[in-house]
């Protein structure tokens, strides 16, 4: 009875190992997005993480069916790569990014991460 219940605990606890790795390190997706730096900032509570904004060329639809430039919210992973987004807000990025399912609070406030700078312009 005792062995059953130490393979049920270790079978469960591997499921929830994988689950979590699934949910908040498993790279879903990789790209660059290109834009113009809208901010960098670096804020938060208890984690202070690094974020930024890209305003992308061209229009999109808004939620109320209005028309709205296309955004791209990202956290910084990298202060070194921060430092440089931070010193020039406003000029033209190729930002390569990392998506993840899920945010953790040290890692940032989306599960969109950059990890390094294409090109600058």
């Amino acid at each position: 009875m005792k062995k059953s219940w130490g393979i049920t605990i270790a079978v469960v606890a591997v499921i929830l190992a994988a689950l979590v790795w699934y949910k908040y390190f498993f790279v879903f997706g990789e790209g660059v997005k290109s834009g113009y730096l809208n901010y960098a900032i670096n804020k938060g509570y208890v984690f202070k993480t690094y974020e930024g904004k890209l305003i992308q060329e061209g229009f999109g639809r808004g939620k109320t069916g209005s028309i709205t430039s296309y955004e791209f919210e990202f956290s910084v992973s990298d202060p070194e790569v921060f430092k440089q987004l931070e010193t020039n807000s406003g000029k033209m990025f190729d930002l390569h990014y990392k998506e993840y399912n899920g945010t953790l609070p040290w890692r940032g406030n989306t599960k969109f991460v950059v990890d390094k700078i294409v090109s600058m312009k």
